[in-house]
């Protein structure tokens, strides 16, 4: 039997080729660095996993200092604020960030004034869609949690770590 190619299969070869070749010179729409589910399973990527539980040991560890946690992932097109908790008369805007290692600045370094900017975007938006929020004080914290696959992480809470 003779293995023969039909001018329909050729012609599919030919687009597929066409269209990887397409994939390959155009510029990616989305930030290399950012962490999504893959589209195949539908699963958290590790880097996602590894975030979700510092979150997570932040938010504990926050109500066991008696602050109460209103908000988690208040998620906007500016940006995305980890945890939204009260602390008396004060709204605490918590940005968690946990890195595996200090090669590149520690974690509470990487929130940088772009990244500040966001939050602080993020927050205003809260702060209009919530009305109930909006006769508190604001403080921005930053919540650095490392080794977070023992039993007892290492947490990092520096409060007022930026003025607005």
């Amino acid at each position: 039997m003779e293995n023969t190619v039909t001018p329909e299969q050729e012609a599919g070869a030919q687009a597929a080729d066409a269209m990887r070749a397409r994939e390959s010179t155009a510029p990616s729409r989305r930030s290399p660095r950012k962490a999504r589910k893959s589209r195949a399973t539908g699963r958290r990527t590790l880097q996602q996993q590894i975030g979700q539980r510092a979150e997570d040991i932040a938010a504990d560890f926050l109500r066991a200092k008696g602050l109460r946690i209103l908000e988690r992932n208040f998620r906007r097109r500016l940006g995305e604020l980890d945890i939204v908790a009260l602390e008396g008369e004060v709204l605490v805007i918590a940005e968690v960030r946990s890195r595996a290692s200090n090669r590149y600045g520690s974690a509470a370094a990487s929130v940088d004034g772009r990244k500040q900017q966001r939050l602080i975007h993020a927050a205003a938006q809260l702060l209009h869609r919530r009305a109930d929020f909006s006769h508190f004080r604001v403080r921005f914290d930053v919540i650095c949690v490392s080794e977070t696959d023992t039993a007892t992480p290492r947490v990092e809470w520096f409060q007022h770590a930026f003025l607005t």
